[in-house]
């Protein structure tokens, strides 16, 4: 039978997904399915993060791999944790080492961008601390994937066929190695086509056995080195061994009587708290939809321009987090917001191509998880004979000494990638996400408004139609954005623009607990190949 499969002429439903003993909801089913073994076979929320993490590098590689970086929020036994396992720039990563290197800018692709990976430690440190299952167990579907092969899904499909037109274009041998593990047959995989990857099961391998120790003081870190000193690339095997992921307190700020949680700078959930802590001091929304739709996307805006010019490695951070969720700062900034739509600067509060995941377990406990390449498959640098593809995240780094994200060695940048978490007098909700570079908190915004503010389940809050500010006043909305408010919006000032496809929006996953039934509620993403599998 011939057919499109990425034609859809017809708007698709989705009902919200019930269950009480588990679920998983990811941007991939093969992912998803990954982590519902595992809990089927007696393991907990983390065990089931871990396991359709590791399976989610290998059936959508178009957004994450082994060379990701992670974030993860945990809800177990009643207390709310937080890890940041992005790694820092190499030793070697200077201003003036890269600008000697040629480059005006840190390059989006290529060895200069790529900095320590901290996925496969993230999964290592979550096993120690909250996991049931062995290690090895959890990575063993994974393993079975890369080694039997999948068939690729549709959206998959699409960034990677990206992917393979992006890498082309450089005349650099550094980039071979991508095309001879990621395009063997001379083109991307199509939708359906089986595709394995032999040496990506036995880097898992080498991380299930070794704790993830191969890929930091190992035989993959030594792969590492060695390609990086061949090609004249900055990261190096020691900066791999110094590597430790670093457990964090999550921030929050409190909206429509719940507390939104986010991970802490350099990750970038500080702009989808301020947004929501000035949508809180605007008070109750208006009925008239526009005058919503207007405060969210101005409030989002505010937030933004604070966040991409204060948001670095917290330890380097002037403002602190602190001033920059204080009350009377956004209640300031709140006040800005008129009727028409304003070209946003950014504040002074000092005073004196992603993955996401959620997984909950029968007992209550629960995980908001993420890891990411950062720019679909990453740096576009994949190290030979080991299906390790590595992220670009040293791309936010600037060559500005002046600027609050400049380039140093051993600093974390600012980093795109954020897990969400919901709670309400102490007791947990769920986690939530919507992933996807510069959309993720405004996603996180719009998500949390639609359910705590329009009363809608989290599947009805997924399928809602997104914008997503860019710059200035210009506001790009999806194609069944509907018309009416778009032209309202633009008769505010807004630079209202409709985009062809919804690949840039985001891609959002959520599960709701019932506190006094324990019943799961869980919504998945209607833009992409995503499942929310219950039990």
């Amino acid at each position: 039978m011939q057919f499109d499969a990425r034609y859809y002429p017809s708007p698709s439903r989705r009902m919200t997904t019930f269950g009480r003993r588990g679920m998983v909801a990811t941007s991939q089913a093969l992912g998803a399915e990954a982590g519902m073994q595992i809990l089927r076979q007696g393991g907990n929320a983390v065990d089931a993060a871990i396991a359709t993490a590791a399976a989610l590098t290998v059936v959508e590689p178009t957004s994450n791999g082994l060379g990701s970086d992670a974030f993860a929020i945990v809800w177990m036994n009643g207390e709310l944790h937080g890890l940041n396992a992005s790694g820092p720039a190499p030793q070697t990563a200077t201003i003036e080492a890269v600008q000697a290197l040629g480059h005006e800018a840190v390059p989006e692709h290529g060895l200069i961008p790529v900095t320590v990976p901290g996925a496969p430690a993230a999964w290592a440190t979550l096993s120690e601390r909250f996991g049931r299952l062995p290690f090895a167990d959890l990575l063993a579907p994974a393993i079975t994937l890369a080694e039997e092969g999948f068939p690729v899904s549709p959206l998959v499909n699409q960034l990677w066929e990206e992917a393979f037109d992006t890498y082309r274009r450089y005349d650099d041998e550094a980039f071979q190695p991508w095309f001879e593990t990621f395009a063997p047959r001379g083109h991307a995989p199509r939708p359906g086509e089986m595709w394995s990857s032999p040496d990506h099961a036995h880097s898992l391998r080498l991380i299930a056995e070794t704790r993830a120790r191969a890929f930091y003081d190992g035989e993959l870190a030594d792969r590492i080195d060695a390609f990086f000193r061949e090609h004249g690339g900055l990261l190096r095997r020691e900066d791999l061994a110094a590597f430790t992921p670093e457990w964090v307190e999550p921030i929050s700020t409190r909206y429509r009587d719940h507390e939104i949680w986010e991970i802490p700078p350099n990750g970038c959930g500080l702009i989808a708290l301020q947004a929501l802590g000035m949508l809180e001091h605007l008070g109750e929304e208006a009925r008239d939809p526009v005058e919503t739709l207007h405060r969210r996307i101005e409030a989002t805006k505010l937030a933004y321009v604070d966040g991409l010019h204060h948001i670095t490695d917290r330890d380097a951070m002037r403002p602190s987090v602190e001033q920059m969720l204080a009350d009377p700062y956004l209640k300031g900034r709140a006040a800005m917001i008129g009727e028409q739509a304003l070209d946003p600067v950014h504040g002074n509060p000092i005073t004196g191509g992603t993955v996401y995941l959620a997984t909950a377990d029968a007992e209550g406990n629960m995980v908001s998880f993420i890891q990411s390449n950062f720019k679909g498959f990453g740096s576009g640098i994949v190290i030979p004979g080991t299906g390790i593809s590595l992220q670009n995240r040293g791309w936010s780094f600037k060559l500005d000494e002046d600027h609050a994200n400049a380039l140093a060695p051993g600093k974390r940048t600012y980093h795109t990638i954020i897990p969400g978490f919901i709670t309400r007098n102490g007791q947990a909700m769920g986690p939530f996400g919507v992933m996807g570079g510069f959309m993720q908190p405004q996603g996180h915004v719009q998500v949390i408004t639609a359910m705590l503010e329009d009363a809608l389940n989290p599947q009805a809050a997924l399928d809602m139609p997104r914008w997503k500010w860019t710059k200035g006043r210009t506001v790009e909305v999806e194609p069944h954005f509907p018309d009416h408010l778009a032209q309202a919006l633009a008769r505010r000032g807004h630079h209202i623009v409709k985009m062809a496809d919804s690949v840039s929006f985001g891609r959002g996953q959520i599960i709701l607990r019932d506190a006094e039934t324990g019943v799961l509620c869980g919504g998945t993403e209607p833009r992409t190949d995503a499942a929310v599998l219950p039990w």
